[in-house]
């Protein structure tokens, strides 16, 4: 059963569509890669997709269980956001508030929670340190972990890896990887590499002029797949 299904979804601002006529659905342990160029309405759809503005037109359905609090998210970040002046824990933690309701304190649970997803992320050394002395694959793992903490099925990730030197990209989509095939967590990234999503994805969502939604294997044999292929040979001669 799909977790997320997206009927004739239009998405866009202030009743203006951006993009419209998907139809795609994820089921439970998908790897989905978004794709496309700058201002198709990647982001606005992830946004419409969490709640946080509503479609313009059609449906987005949530199945084998799936609520909409319980979609883990970590959002591009702002100059500001990375200079927030709180611990490494506090931050993970905050990933929690959605499990607490009308409690104004973490329970065991929510600790534990939280501890686990540092572990996982293998930033428990960092738990004391301030967010903002950080660098930024290091702040990428807090908030992947903080979102870990929101969720045990569904995360989305807006470009996770934006801004980070090689090594410490790949080692970013290792731990994405890893918390897709070992934990199963379904998985939703928006990426402007094609040949990472290409690498890692088990179906690819691609928007722009032409819409096409499929597995990994039915894009390379697509117009858009064949495109890239032929840039990417292209610049390996």
């Amino acid at each position: 059963m799909a977790q997320l299904t997206c009927q004739d979804l239009c998405v866009g601002y202030d009743g203006k569509a951006v993009l419209q006529g998907l139809n795609f659905s994820v089921n439970a342990g998908d790897y989905l890669c978004i794709i496309g160029e700058n201002g198709s309405g990647k982001s606005t759809l992830m946004k419409t997709i969490l709640g946080l503005q509503p479609p313009v037109s059609g449906r987005i359905l949530m199945g084998d269980g799936l609520r909409k609090n319980e979609i883990g998210y970590l959002p591009q970040q702002t100059a500001i956001q990375k200079d927030f002046p709180a611990s490494v824990r506090e931050i993970v933690l905050s990933g929690c508030l959605g499990r607490c309701g009308s409690r104004p304190f973490y329970n065991k649970r929510e600790r534990q929670l939280a501890a686990e997803a540092m572990d996982k992320m293998q930033i428990m050394p960092l738990a004391r340190r301030c967010y903002r002395e950080l660098s930024g694959g290091q702040q990428q793992r807090v908030l992947l972990a903080r979102a870990l903490c929101a969720t045990e099925k569904m995360i989305l990730l807006d470009e996770p890896v934006s801004g980070l030197d090689p090594k410490v990209t790949v080692q970013m989509y290792a731990a994405i990887e890893a918390l897709n095939r070992r934990d199963g967590i379904t998985t939703i990234m928006i990426s402007h590499d094609v040949a990472a999503a290409v690498r890692y994805a088990s179906h690819i969502l691609h928007i722009g002029k032409a819409v096409f939604f499929g597995t990994k294997e039915e894009y390379l044999h697509s117009p858009q797949g064949k495109l890239f292929a032929a840039q990417k040979g292209g610049e390996e001669q």
